[in-house]
């Protein structure tokens, strides 16, 4: 019987003890966040002193920050004019140009609703019909805006119209410098074109066209978008802008306003907001810091924006550029296999986010509160949708003593999230193939342990074979290490244990020729004895032992007959026999040897051939129904069979008796052990009859049973040997 084998092997133990050394690439993530963190640290101290840089250079520069030139910052009614690098084209049919600047475009809708005369409160309609969007810079002395509408119908001016207001058509409100008149330009078209401004009264009335405005009407699936360029001589402190809506074509009544102001008088328009010049060239030569600065007064207003946020990374770290020389395999598996594995705990920092909280007009928040009271200070902040952190520090500008405002600078933490990812890209992919030659040197040496153990194991399992014999020997490794030691210690074990087996082995046949002469001797005397004896008891004590020496010769028959069996087997040479013919022959004469006892008998019609001896296979035979005969109890014939299944031939002799039991099934084929107990035997046996079989069995390549009888009570011995194929 097989001993259960264990699935967990020296090469699993020893590969799953190397994956401790995950603990070094552990340790080496835990020490680049700390650095990552004294970083962080670094760069917020970097941040906050060029804020402190800037704010002195600001100090006592009460000029820059004189808040009587503007009222309190009303976010929706001022407009913040954002500096143009390079000249808008007003022709190409789209907003291209203003693609760095759309994501600080205002919005204008349902809360911006304007009543005018001509949409009293009769014909005012709460509606989203009606938005917009908007953006102003300035590049060159000119002031570009934009405007995406959103109208659901768009009603164009009439060729031979002489009204302006009958449409849908934009109002321009200014406040010139020095001026206290408003004064109005409408842009009125009568098709998407180029504009042709007109300047109108406050009703509306006595059109004049206005050259020095330009600009261009476009179509859009849900309403039309408007490029503007006006001077900044027309300009002053005050600009609104304000949309009509006219939705039926045939009434044309103006249905709805939305507007950038709240009413078209001096109070409520909004303030047009210019950076300061003179803090322009203050803070134009901070831009090398990476950074995007601002500077706000104590109310919150930005006057001066220098950077964009999105490119404020701190560190101006890029990922290196792979070799030309690169493996395509190495770059395959890093890119598609190992980076995806990567950045599933490692965030890719976005260079499109947004962030929702800044205003081009207006700043707020902790560190800005703080500085206020004249405190430095730093804030962290993540944008939610991109998980990207904000670093802003604040430092209070001070004017006598009094704080008039404060620096802001901001910078984004890609740059230290981009070199933290390299940093542990680079960990990760060393570790990786040190992890892995580890490994596979591991696995090659337990390959190389478990080769030798396995192989000194297969060598112990084919030393001894089924019936008990000694086969082979194992050869001693000449390995100086402990696996060498035990392979030698098992050679010398079975070295003594073939000895000990031969000895055994031949005990039998010795044992056998030095008693018979003994024994001869022993049965003459007695025999001559016989002769001499004149009384009755003499006689009785004579017959007894003449019985004992007959018992005591059979004995030896047996045993020289089972040693003679394994000598013979040693050197018989198989040959193609009908199985089916011989099994009929010996039936046939059991039936003679023992008119007595009745045979039964089931053979296959056809040929059953197989490789073997027949007189091996007869004697196989006569011991079955030798014990059969002995163990029947009459009541049933003695039955021998013999078929075929797939490439197997079965042989099975049974009788009726009383049954085997269970725990001499498994014993009944070695030697020396029999069921019949001392009283029941009428003949010396010793339990070598089934041993025997065995032995003729297992020359034949084959396997025997024994077991009780399902039908009735009795045993039945099974016999299956293969079949012979050309």
């Amino acid at each position: 019987m097989r001993f259960f084998k264990n699935p967990i092997g020296i090469r699993f133990k020893l590969v799953f003890l190397s994956s401790f050394l995950l603990v070094i690439p552990w340790l080496g993530y835990l020490y680049i966040l700390e650095m990552e963190n004294y970083l962080r640290r670094g760069q917020e101290q970097i941040v906050l002193g060029t804020a402190q840089a800037l704010a002195t250079a600001l100090n006592e520069r009460p000029e820059l920050f004189d808040e009587g030139r503007y009222a309190p910052v009303r976010n929706s009614e001022d407009l913040y004019v954002y500096p143009v690098f390079n000249p808008l084209s007003l022709n190409d049919g789209t907003l291209n140009d203003w693609g760095a600047y759309q994501q600080y475009e205002a919005v204008y809708d349902i809360n911006d609703y304007l009543r005018t005369e001509l949409n009293p409160s009769r014909y005012y309609n709460e509606d989203d019909s009606l938005s917009f969007k908007t953006m102003v810079g300035s590049h060159n002395g000119s002031l570009y805006a934009y405007f995406k509408i959103k109208d659901k119908t768009s009603i164009y001016r009439s060729r031979d119209s002489l009204s302006i207001n009958r449409s849908d058509f934009l109002r321009i409100t200014v406040l010139p410098e020095g001026s206290e008149t408003i004064r109005h330009y409408v842009v009125s078209p009568h098709e998407p074109e180029f504009l042709y401004p007109f300047e109108v009264n406050t009703d509306f009335s006595d059109p004049r066209h206005e050259e020095r405005i330009s600009g261009q009407w476009y179509e859009t699936d849900n309403g039309y978008e408007v490029e503007l360029q006006i001077p900044m001589g027309m300009l002053g402190a005050k600009l609104g802008f304000a949309f009509f809506d006219v939705d039926d074509q045939d009434l044309r009544n103006v249905e709805s306003v939305v507007a950038t102001y709240g009413s078209a008088d001096i109070q409520n328009l909004g303030f047009l907001r210019l950076p300061t010049p003179e803090l322009d060239s203050i803070v134009a030569g901070m831009g090398y810091t990476n950074s995007r600065i601002q500077v706000v007064d104590r109310s919150g207003r930005v006057l001066l924006t220098e950077g964009d946020i999105q490119s404020a990374t701190g560190l101006a770290l890029e990922r290196s550029e792979s070799p030309v020389f690169e493996n395509a395999i190495i770059k395959f598996i890093q890119e598609k296999i190992l980076n995806p594995l990567y950045y599933q705990i490692l965030t890719n920092p976005s260079k499109d986010f947004i962030d929702e909280l800044y205003s081009s007009v207006s700043r707020e928040g902790s560190h800005l509160d703080s500085a206020f009271q004249g405190i430095p200070n730093t804030q962290f902040r993540t944008l939610a949708d991109t998980q990207t952190r904000l670093l802003e520090a604040a430092y209070p500008i001070l004017v006598n003593n009094e704080v008039l405002g404060a620096v802001v600078v901001d910078q984004n933490m890609n740059g230290l999230r981009t070199f933290r990812n390299q940093a542990l890209e680079t960990l990760f992919n060393t570790m990786l193939g040190v992890m892995v030659a580890i490994a596979f040197g591991l696995f090659l040496f337990a390959s190389r342990i478990s080769s030798r153990i396995r192989g000194l194991r297969n060598q112990a399992e084919g030393i001894i074979d089924d019936s008990g014999f000694v086969q082979n020997t194992i050869i001693s490794s000449k390995n100086s290490d402990e696996i060498g030691d035990l392979s030698r210690s098992f050679s010398n074990i079975v070295e003594r244990l073939t000895q000990y087996t031969s000895y055994l082995e031949n005990m039998s046949s010795r044992l056998s020729h030095e008693l018979r002469t003994p024994v001869a001797v022993v049965r003459s005397s007695i025999e001559n004895l016989g002769l001499t004896a004149t009384d009755s008891e003499s006689g009785v004590y004579i017959a007894r032992a003449e019985e004992g020496v007959s018992r005591l010769n059979l004995i030896l028959t047996h045993m020289s007959e089972a040693t003679r069996l394994e000598q013979m087997l040693q050197t018989s040479e198989k040959e193609r026999i009908d199985l089916r013919a011989v099994i009929y022959g010996c039936v046939e004469g059991y039936k003679l040897a023992y008119p007595t006892i009745g045979f039964s008998s089931e053979l296959d019609n056809a040929e059953i051939d197989i490789n073997g001896v027949p007189e091996y296979i007869a004697q196989l035979l006569d011991k079955l129904v030798a014990n059969a005969v002995e163990f029947t109890d009459g009541r049933e014939p003695i039955r021998i069979d013999c078929r075929t299944l797939r490439d197997h031939a079965v042989v099975s002799v049974s009788n009726s008796g009383s049954y085997l039991p269970e725990s001499m099934k498994d014993r009944l084929f070695e030697s020396m052990v029999s069921v019949r107990s001392q009283e029941q035997q009428k003949q010396p046996h010793l339990g070598i009859g089934l041993h025997i079989a065995r032995l003729i069995v297992d020359f034949h390549g084959g396997r025997i049973k024994v077991g009780n009888r399902d039908d009735i009570r009795g045993v039945v011995v099974t016999i299956i040997l293969p079949r012979f194929y050309r």
